[in-house]
This record gives structure tokens, C-alpha cells and sequence, in this order.
């Protein structure tokens, strides 16, 4: 067994995004091989439901696969296929935009105000990026959920997790997606196939990931619920955590415990030419979609 060292651990951006949304922008549209398969990580979490209510109308997508993932309030949504429906919390999109698909999203936040919800863009090999769209809802009691005897909880979103398969399948990257609750003072290993690159991303409470530099010497430690916590490099709301090679991921919850993404899939290593929502392999393929577009024949006959 060997333990994931810490790349890197880097505070998510403000961004404006859509028809100006506030969101927090984890990585994307930089250095795709440090996260490959995955291209950009999107937090739209916010309270003031000013700060989402324009949403994202309209828009292209092409060779990439997106999942969006709603924690509060809700997503409506509608594309080119005829399809449209709403997200609700808890829940679970998955769409293949492959040839091409134009689709809006339109958030509406919940009694209180807020709209918390996550969005990963994942990308497609060059033999599937003019594959057939496709897309799924999964509603929220379909994600299986895991308690440990300590207090963990993992949500099995995508891939195979400790004996039990996520309800979202089909993903090109073959993915593994979690969302884990680890309680106050406990520490937790959690296996990443070696294979994988992976990533943490950090949203409520704080923690220490393994091998994690020391910044400036500091070195916190508390007794939290019977347990002396040592913390090192101490990661909190909004930060995203890159791994390296190895067979696991450790982490130690913090004085109020921590909850964070786990997100591994397997690397294409292919080139990547990128324009906003369209992702090919070559700058030609890229000008062909741009001209797609003005020329009307964006979406392609299903085959």
C-alpha cells in the first residue's frame, strides 16, 4: 500500500460564468494534462440567489461529457434533443455531449436562498467525440450511501466504492465520484486505483491529506471528541487537492469534521484543443465546430 502524496492544494477562484453567475472555478482552461481526463471543476454555491439567478442559457457543447451535481435548490434544464427536466437537491446529471448538443441550465435557489451545486467536465477520447449525444437524470435515493461505524458517510456517485456501484454509468473516463463526510478527529484511508489520477475538493469543514507541505512550520494540534488531531497544512472550504501516484488517499478530519469530492479517472493523453464549452484534438477539428456553428449544422443526425 502506498499513500498518495500532495501535488498540490490550491483555493478554487471566483468567476463569473454564463449569463453571470457567481461561481468558484477549482481548475479548467489551464494545463489539461494535470488533471486529465478531467478539464474544468465548477463550485456554484451561493446564498443570495441574485448571485445565480441569470443562469446559463443557451449554449454549445462538443467532445466532452459533463456531471453536475445539485447539493440545494434546484436546476432547470433543456436541450436540443427535446429533453428537459428539473435537478433537485441531492441529484444527479450526466450529459454526453459527443457530436454536439445545445442545452441551457437555469438555477432556482431553495426557501433560504441557496443554490449549492457542483458541475465536472470530463473529457472524450478522439474516438468518441462524435459519438451520438446522450444524457441521464439520477434522482438522489438511487445514490447509494455508506456508513461507517466511526461516523463516515460516502455517497457513491460514479464507479465501484467499497462493494457498491454508483447509478451513473457509461462515463468515458471511468470515473470514480464521491462525496464523503468524515467525522471530527477521525482519520480515514480511502483506496484510488493506481491508474487513476485523482483530485480532492474540499466544501465544508477542513482537513489534512496526507504528505501535505507544512506551511511556515505551522503545526496545530487539538483533542477533538477523545482524539488528539494532528494537522498538518490544515485544507478548508473551497480548495482542491491534487494527487500523485499511489494505491490510496489519507485524510484527518479537522476540529469540526470534513466533507469533500473524491474524483479519480483514468488519463486519455491525448492532445486537446480547446474553445469554451468545445473540447476536440486539433485546431482544425476546432475551426470545423466553429463553423458548425454559424452554418447551422451543429447538431449531428444521431447514428
Amino acid at each position: 500500500m502506498s499513500i498518495r502524496p500532495v501535488l498540490s492544494a490550491n483555493p478554487s477562484q471566483p468567476t463569473l460564468e454564463g449569463a453571470g453567475v457567481h461561481l468558484h472555478r477549482a481548475f479548467g482552461f489551464q494545463e489539461p494534462e494535470a488533471y486529465d481526463p478531467f478539464l474544468l471543476f465548477d463550485d456554484f454555491r451561493n446564498d443570495d440567489p441574485r448571485l445565480s439567478a441569470k443562469g446559463f442559457p443557451w449554449h454549445p457543447h462538443r467532445g466532452i461529457e459533463t456531471i453536475t451535481y445539485v447539493l440545494a435548490g434546484e436546476v432547470e434544464h433543456e436541450d436540443s434533443l427535446g429533453n428537459k427536466g428539473v435537478l433537485g437537491a441531492g441529484d444527479i446529471q450526466w450529459m454526453t455531449a459527443g457530436s454536439g448538443i445545445m442545452h441551457q441550465e437555469m438555477p432556482i435557489a431553495n426557501q433560504r436562498g441557496q443554490m449549492h451545486g457542483f458541475q465536472l467536465w470530463a473529457n472524450l477520447p478522439r474516438d468518441l467525440k462524435m459519438t451520438s449525444p446522450n444524457y441521464q437524470d439520477v434522482p438522489a435515493v438511487e445514490i447509494p450511501v455508506i456508513e461507517e461505524d466511526d461516523g463516515t458517510k460516502v455517497r457513491v456517485i460514479v464507479g465501484n466504492f467499497w462493494g457498491r456501484a454508483g447509478p451513473v454509468d457509461g462515463i468515458a473516463a471511468d470515473p470514480l465520484y464521491l462525496d464523503i463526510s468524515v467525522p471530527a478527529g477521525v482519520t480515514k484511508t480511502f483506496q484510488v486505483n493506481t491508474r487513476r489520477q485523482a483530485f480532492a475538493y474540499v466544501f465544508e469543514g477542513a482537513g489534512a491529506f496526507a504528505d501535505a507541505a507544512v506551511p511556515q512550520g505551522v503545526l496545530l494540534e487539538k483533542e477533538v471528541a477523545g482524539h488528539e488531531v494532528n494537522i498538518r497544512d490544515l485544507s478548508g472550504n473551497r480548495t482542491v487537492i491534487r494527487f500523485g501516484e499511489g494505491d490510496d488517499v489519507r485524510v484527518q478530519a479537522g476540529p469540526e469534521g470534513l466533507r469533500f469530492l473524491l474524483v479519480a479517472g483514468a488519463p486519455i493523453r491525448e492532445p486537446v484543443a480547446w474553445h469554451g464549452p468545445i473540447v476536440m484534438n486539433t485546431k482544425d477539428e476546432l475551426r470545423q465546430a466553429m463553423s458548425d456553428l454559424r452554418n447551422g449544422t451543429f447538431i449531428k443526425p444521431a447514428h
